[in-house]
């Protein structure tokens, strides 16, 4: 294919056989406005929304830049080891992923090679990928800077920046990071900057990076996509799950996204669905890299036809084929409410988004529609949902015995032990065994033992406590401080009291020894001399 609309755009024919092969007749707005300023070397500041072509609107020139500096350089076609010659940061690991496989698509026969860094796996075979050499590296910026700081990348020759989804960036607290990364890498390089809006932040960030950008603006008058359906449904709280179960056994459905706006609402819709017989799955960012990719490619290959998400999937996640968006729970800021049913009417498709509206999502709801500029087309449902509300199917409740269970250790796990029959009578139970009758000798030692136990040995200074910490002059303080009477001091039970002064010496040194009490002080003498 040497001619055509691609070819036009001044891309190289293996590129535009690429893309037709792909099934890609006509360059989307994006991609026709930015193709040829990347092929210039130029720095892009691109306003588009998600599912507009973005990713191929940057990633082909950028492939045909990189294998034409390829070619200049005499005896360097590869990159060198942990030295990326181009490095696209994406906000979450979804879209990193997403862009992954697309450049993968989008390659062709030049043989680049790429790599995607993300955090939630196993470090190891990426740090290898990059000692073997990566043309163009994806990554989230946690991981990246993570792999920079242990030394397995270093961006000192790094001349091509893309940023994709730049405000979910920002929104998501990466800005930092960002300018960390780029200023480890050369200024003299090319820049290419999207977002779908542009906040202030944001236009700050391209002023410092960008140099005399191209700015493309490709978004339309009207904010959400003009083939989808926009429905409410107001209803209360309680009935919500009556209502989307109704809505979800539509005819024309045939993949649906529930959208929350918390990770606990995420995992109570997918266990209430799946009590009612749907097949759900379940993404949000406590689960693990694995899961998450497992989810989606349950839901991407039609085993599961309902992903429930949080607003981690709302951003650049390309799924076919998902005719309706349902928000479960509206979100807290109206853009997300557009990426949320930007999910739907991807590459000229059509599409429906529904909203469950309580009554204290009223507010959130006039949000949207003021930030819109539409107004919802409020339905009411012909269905009971107080009566469907009670034939519900009960959730099966958190199993916070099972997850408690599976942290155990397997010895002191309920149930049978290893080895033994579940399925017989005596499973589980303490083995019968014949116990060795005492002997009487045995039997009268046993006795005697415990009479002894039971008489425990306290001591009389401190209470409850044995004589193996036993003071051995407690009995001599106690003593003293009796002081008990004796015939040699009268009856008085103070020997040095007054009513015996005339018993002094003698007298005074026995009664305290026969009493128990201490010697009297000695007194000093008065000195011969002096008297």
């Amino acid at each position: 294919m040497t001619d055509g609309p691609f070819a036009a755009l001044g891309l190289h024919h293996s590129y535009c056989d690429t893309v037709a092969s792909m099934g890609f007749e006509e360059p989307s707005d994006i991609q026709r406005a930015a193709i040829p300023e990347v092929l210039a070397h130029k720095d892009i500041l691109g306003i588009a929304q998600t599912g507009t072509g973005k990713t191929a609107a940057f990633g082909l020139p950028l492939l045909q830049n990189l294998v034409q500096e390829a070619a200049q350089r005499q005896g360097e076609m590869r990159a060198k080891p942990r030295h990326p010659r181009a490095l696209i940061l994406a906000p979450t690991r979804e879209l990193a992923l997403q862009i992954h496989d697309e450049l993968g698509r989008l390659t062709g026969k030049s043989k680049m090679n790429h790599a995607c860094v993300i955090g939630g796996v196993n470090q190891n075979p990426q740090v290898k990928k990059l000692r073997a050499g990566v043309d163009i590296l994806v990554a989230a910026p946690g991981r990246l800077l993570d792999l920079m700081n242990q030394g397995h990348i270093d961006l000192s020759d790094t001349k091509f920046l893309v940023l994709d989804e730049c405000d979910r960036l920002m929104d998501m607290g990466f800005i930092p990071d960002v300018r960390r990364i780029i200023k480890a890498m050369p200024k003299e390089r090319q820049t290419l900057l999207f977002s779908a809006t542009m906040p202030t932040e944001i236009a700050k960030l391209s002023k410092e990076i960008l140099r005399k950008p191209v700015r493309i603006d490709v978004t339309p008058e009207e904010v959400t996509v003009a083939k989808i359906e926009q429905k409410v449904v107001h209803v209360k709280t309680a009935q919500k799950r009556a209502a989307l179960e109704h809505l979800l056994r539509d005819a024309s459905l045939v993949r649906a996204i529930v959208f929350t706006r918390t990770k606990h609402g995420a995992n109570k819709v997918a266990r209430q669905l799946n009590a009612s017989g749907f097949v759900a799955e379940v993404i949000h960012g406590n689960k693990s890299q694995a899961a998450r990719q497992r989810a989606l490619e349950n839901f991407k290959s039609g085993d599961a036809w309902i992903l429930v998400a949080t607003d981690i999937a709302a951003r650049g996640i390309d799924i076919r084929a998902v005719s309706h968006v349902f928000n479960y729970e509206l979100p807290h800021e109206p853009e997300s409410y557009v990426h949320r049913i930007g999910r739907t009417a991807r590459a000229g498709a059509g599409g429906a988004a529904w909203a469950l509206v309580d009554a204290s999502e009223v507010g959130r709801l006039k949000a949207v529609q003021r930030f819109t500029k539409q107004t919802l087309e409020r339905v009411t449902l012909d269905v009971d949902l107080d009566a469907a509300t009670q034939q519900l199917a009960p959730a099966k409740p958190a199993s916070t015995e099972e997850d408690q269970n599976s942290k155990r250790p397997a010895a002191k796990r309920g149930g049978p032990r290893q080895g033994t029959n579940r399925n017989s009578e005596t499973a589980g139970k303490r083995p019968n065994k014949r116990r060795r009758k005492p002997s009487s000798d045995n039997r009268s030692e046993g006795k005697s033992q415990e009479k002894k136990d039971s008489q425990r040995e306290v001591d009389g200074n401190r209470p409850d406590v044995s004589n193996a910490n036993r003071d051995p002059y407690a009995e001599q303080r106690r003593n003293n401080r009796r002081r008990p009477s004796n015939g040699r001091n009268g009856g008085n039970p103070n020997p040095r009291s007054g009513a015996n002064k005339g018993n002094s010496g003698q007298g005074k040194s026995t009664a305290g020894i026969e009493g128990g009490d201490r010697p009297p002080k000695r007194r000093r003498r008065a000195n011969s001399s002096n008297a």
